[in-house]
């Protein structure tokens, strides 16, 4: 990873981020970036997107996992969040096809948590198909109804999308959070990763704000 990304405690200067930050306090440059080029967004029209961008072995994104799954409980309705797994090759390319693979069997939402528990807690590597899909039998589906889900085309489809998109984006590290396909959030910008749904949640009402002018 870029030592943008390594970089976890960096002051943040002016911001008291124990409580809400609002829109008018976050400031390009300093608590987020704008991308070079935004990324056509994925959700309905009037909605906000905001992507979380991870790999299931990446202890930072299993870190941020708490603090973001609190923040998404407080989101309102014109907030949809989308999860986008991050493709470098290897492991987590492995990882990206297991995501999409258990979204493809209904099962993704339910598994989610347990796999980066697995992996993080349990010292899984859950990087082989017989491994992935023996994990996936836990949630109702068949070890054979898994390996085929992990080839399926649609699957790849989903990969190759997130890397072209993770491409557009010019992400080099994870975790991070896009808002509106345009804000990029990331450890290093927001001084912490508990501080990363704050600046986040700070990006959204900006959003809002641009949409009512």
């Amino acid at each position: 990873m870029s030592n943008m990304f390594k970089t976890l405690m960096v002051a943040v200067a002016g911001l008291g981020l124990s409580a809400a930050v609002s829109a008018q306090e976050v400031v390009e440059g300093q608590h987020y970036e704008l991308l070079e080029s935004p990324v056509e967004t994925q959700v309905d029209d009037g909605q906000i997107e905001v992507t979380e961008i991870f790999w299931f072995g990446c202890p930072h994104c299993y870190r941020l996992q708490t603090p973001i799954n609190e923040w998404y409980e407080t989101l309102d309705d014109d907030v949809s969040v989308v999860k986008m797994p991050a493709t470098m090759g290897g492991d987590w390319n492995t990882h990206a096809t297991a995501f999409y693979a258990a979204e493809s069997l209904g099962i993704e939402d339910e598994l989610h948590a347990d796999f980066f528990n697995a992996i993080h807690q349990e010292n899984q590597s859950l990087t082989e198909p017989d491994e992935i899909a023996a994990f996936f039998a836990n949630y109702g589906v068949s070890e054979e109804e898994a390996k085929q889900a992990l080839t399926d085309f649609g699957v790849r489809s989903e990969v190759n999308d997130a890397n072209n998109r993770m491409r557009k984006m010019k992400l080099m590290g994870v975790p991070a959070i896009v808002i509106d396909g345009r804000y990029l959030v990331t450890p290093s910008s927001a001084g912490s990763l508990d501080n990363m749904p704050k600046i986040a949640e700070a990006l959204v009402e900006q959003v809002r704000e641009e949409r009512a002018e």
